[in-house]
């Protein structure tokens, strides 16, 4: 499943299309927002962002359109006269000024007041999104110091929703290993440095993962793996899915455990438990 990197540049690319231009056409597959499509004819929408794994089309009234790809959920961009060629099932369309952004496969869609999303049943179960939300490294920090979250091992704690909203499977490997912590620790463990080094690592792990495609190595070890002929899926990552190999750092193998029953990846020397 996308995690918030990527639904965050997905919610880029509809924002482009879309967003500072009236809609002409609206079209809902879902029987309860069906009678409600023309009452956004005319309407400009005005932004499109995202919040964790959610992408949100907000419109110049106030209300936001929710949506939710879970597994096989995607928006395709095209000329409004132009159908995009896919045997998916249609969920939504969104006509402006010419240019369309369709919605297949997803089954979770709703129509909100801005004021009222923080009654959504999932948004309101969710922390601040890391490439929304204008999270600071000291906002972070506070977050991890939090009752409910310093007691909690990372493994577990940074899957977790609540805390921040996007951070998923390879994310967690990759923001543990940069930041030089076992699965096993926990915020209450750190002390200043180290906690104010986790919260600036989540932050800019999560933002290099948006700028570059999903891409989280360091550039030098991604330009020697390629060098090497490794594919992307090998130099994309510096520990994620890379067990056996060894780690960019100190040459030692790279794991993989089970933790919060996903996949995790960490070296076992860089990472040592305390």
């Amino acid at each position: 499943m996308p995690e918030g990197p990527e639904v965050r540049r997905a919610a880029d690319r509809v924002h482009a299309q879309l967003a500072g231009r009236r809609l002409e056409h609206v079209w809902f597959a879902f029987p309860a927002l069906a009678p409600r499509a023309d009452s956004l004819v005319g309407r400009r929408v005005s932004a499109v962002d995202s919040w964790g794994k959610a992408l949100l089309t907000r419109f110049d009234d106030g209300r936001v359109l929710y949506s939710h790809n879970q597994l096989y959920g995607v928006w395709k961009l095209h000329d409004a006269e132009r159908e995009p060629d896919t045997g998916r099932s249609l969920r939504v369309r969104l006509v402006a000024e010419g240019r369309a952004a369709s919605l297949y496969s997803a089954s979770d869609v709703s129509l909100w007041q801005q004021d009222r999303l923080g009654d959504h049943p999932f948004l309101a179960r969710l922390g601040p999104d890391l490439l929304t939300h204008g999270v600071t490294v000291g906002e972070a920090m506070a977050r991890l110091r939090e009752p409910r979250f310093q007691r909690r091992r990372l493994g577990g704690l940074l899957l977790d929703q609540s805390l921040f909203a996007g951070i998923g499977n390879y994310l967690r490997s990759e923001i543990l290993f940069f930041a030089g912590l076992h699965h096993r620790a926990r915020p209450t463990d750190l002390d200043e440095t180290d906690l104010a080094h986790l919260a600036r690592t989540i932050l800019e792990v999560t933002r290099q993962a948006y700028e570059h495609a999903g891409v989280t190595n360091r550039p030098e070890w991604a330009a020697a793996d390629r060098a090497g002929g490794a594919s992307r899926r090998r130099w994309r990552f510096a520990v994620f899915e890379r067990e056996g190999l060894a780690c960019h750092r100190c040459g030692t193998p790279i794991e993989r455990t089970m933790v919060a029953s996903r996949r995790l990846y960490a070296c076992p020397r860089c990472q040592a438990a305390s």
